[in-house]
């Protein structure tokens, strides 16, 4: 924008100083014509003014040369005197130039006048009365030189003037260029930031009006998202709370089981459930810019040693993998052990039992940290599609959608591959720069029953 608006300051002030610089240079020389004519035509009329009195005898002709050598200095005009009998005191004429032209021939019949021959420059021709043998004619000649001297300083003073204004305008314009494109920019900046979750951001209202409207209908934007995520945030949260009278019943019908070992394990999970819905109170309450840094290798150990068990009672053969330093992840950790646990969970129930799995944590080339859960099942079925609700092996299909939008949320990616034999499915997400990896930890389980 800043560079464009210079480049049309430049071209119009271009445009109009040419059309006033065109037509002053042309008045220029035609004023320096008219000046050198108009001092021509004095000095013309002075010489035959001093010689006319001297001519009137011929005893007088050497004053008349004198006269006329006297103001033929160098880099003045050329100025003669033609007599009456055609002789001619001062410069000789051009070769090829008769001693008497037409001019003359009109000059001697009483007329002073100026005219252009076709030679170039400008004569200026005056009669001189009363001479002896005749009228006499004083002739300047101007060459071209002469005719146009100091028209090239003109034309240079109007080319600087000229260049003046045109520096004068691209540094107006780059100044008020600076100041759009300055005030645009910081309302993107506060643009990103609201994009990527800052609510608090506002923009300042400044530049030109246009542009102080848009900030102020993106602060009304910014302020009214904020009303609505908090009072879905609220919602969220009471509907969470709403689950508590339930769950507590439900504590209470497993103290009365008279099986103990089940009134045991019935309460242990409806403690898990109030832990979950408590995390769904505080997550619905957390502001969205509140997001803590989850160590991926770390989840990865633990969420895979919790599934151990399981994946044991089924004959499969687990693997993880992962370094040994931390990668942090912007992504809380239960949301990342959620995620996690529904790639793991769709492997237990949507492959045969015995089917071996491998969890891979690892620092990509380009600085990324990559999760990996592949098996050796028969692979996705050919009815599966990546939406949201959408499954083809009779699951309610929000295992995948949760790990998908887990590392998309966080800016990273989701991919599933049909591997030989089986499926692999990896989540990508950003990491700050650190060291590379200085090794892996391998830890395999083989079945024990």
């Amino acid at each position: 924008m800043r560079g464009r608006l210079l480049l049309l300051t430049a071209a119009t002030t271009a445009l109009v100083l040419t059309a006033l610089l065109v037509p002053l240079t042309l008045l220029t020389r035609t004023h320096a014509a008219d000046r050198a004519t108009a001092e021509a035509t004095a000095r013309a009329q002075w010489v035959a003014h001093a010689l006319g009195p001297a001519l009137a005898t011929a005893a007088e002709r050497e004053t008349a040369e004198q006269t006329v050598e006297s103001v033929n200095t160098p880099g003045l005009p050329a100025t003669s005197l033609i007599l009456g009998d055609g002789s001619r005191i001062g410069p000789p004429v051009a070769k090829g130039t008769p001693p008497v032209t037409d001019a003359i021939r009109l000059a001697r019949t009483g007329r002073a006048f100026t005219y252009e021959p076709s030679t170039g420059g400008r004569q200026v021709l005056v009669p001189v009365q009363g001479a002896e043998g005749g009228t006499a004619v004083v002739q300047v000649t101007l060459t071209e030189g002469q005719l146009y001297a100091g028209m090239m300083t003109s034309w240079l003073v109007l080319a600087g003037i000229g260049v003046g204004l045109v520096l004068i305008g691209l540094l107006l314009a780059d100044r008020l260029g600076a100041r759009l494109v300055g005030a645009t920019r910081r309302l993107a900046r506060t643009a990103d930031r609201l994009a990527a979750g800052d609510l608090t951001a506002r923009a300042t209202p400044e530049g030109p009006p246009e542009l102080r409207l848009v900030a102020g209908e993106l602060n009304r934007l910014a302020a009214r998202i904020d009303e609505l995520l908090a009072a879905e945030r609220e919602n969220a949260a009471d509907l969470a709370h709403r689950l508590r009278t339930p769950v507590a019943a439900l504590r209470l019908d497993a103290e009365t089981l008279r099986d103990t070992e089940e009134a045991h394990r019935i309460a242990a999970d409806v403690a898990a459930l109030e832990r979950s819905v408590d995390d769904v109170i505080r997550k619905a309450r957390r502001p969205l810019r509140d997001t803590p840094h989850a160590d991926l290798a770390s989840v990865a150990r633990e969420r895979a040693a919790f599934w151990l068990p399981l994946a044991e009672d089924q004959g499969r053969t687990t693997e993880t993998q992962t370094p040994e330093e931390r990668i942090p992840v912007p992504v809380p950790e239960d949301e990342l052990a959620a995620a996690l646990d529904a790639l793991i969970g769709n492997v237990l129930d949507h492959t045969p039992q015995g089917t071996a799995f491998r969890i891979t944590v690892r620092v990509t080339a380009q600085g990324t940290a990559e999760l990996t859960v592949a098996d050796e099942g028969p692979g996705l079925p050919a009815t599966y599609a990546a939406e949201r609700g959408t499954s083809g092996g009779g699951s309610t299909g929000l295992g995948l959608d949760i790990a998908r939008r887990t590392a998309e949320d966080a800016g990273g990616t989701f991919a599933t591959a049909d591997a030989a034999p089986g499926t692999r499915v990896t989540l990508t997400f950003p990491r700050a720069p650190q060291p590379p990896p200085a090794g892996t930890r391998s830890a395999p389980h083989a079945p024990t029953g």
